[in-house]
């Protein structure tokens, strides 16, 4: 009996997993066995950071807007709070680009802030 060769259909499934894993050190890249697993792992990875990705954006927003904060003698919770009284609806990604390219900006916030706490 003569053996069974998928021809086209089993070349392109095998280029299209090793076109995925080009980069990939040793046989991970080479062979379609190992890189199956890798390219797999590798897919779970980028489902799970594109999700970790904001997490970890909105943690250095936070410690941005804080160091700028304490500059001005309030703490990151103080802020704001005081933003939030005085009606200013910015978002921590705005906020941060504010503590670090317009310190002057940021100044007059940290002061409309501190006065609507009391």
């Amino acid at each position: 009996m003569s053996r069974a060769k998928n021809g086209t259909v089993s070349h392109a499934r095998h280029k299209k997993i090793l076109k995925l894993a080009k980069g990939y050190r040793g046989r991970n890249a080479t062979n379609y066995r190992i890189a199956i697993e890798k390219v797999e792992k590798g897919l779970q990875y980028a489902y799970r950071d594109r999700r970790q990705k904001k997490r970890d954006f909105r943690g250095l927003w936070i410690q941005r807007i804080n160091a700028g904060a304490r500059l001005h003698g309030l703490t990151y919770s103080v802020f704001i709070d005081g933003l939030k009284k005085a009606g200013i609806d910015l978002d921590r990604k705005v906020l941060a680009d504010l503590a670090v390219h317009e310190p002057d900006a940021f100044a007059s916030l940290c002061e409309q802030a501190r006065a609507a706490r009391g």
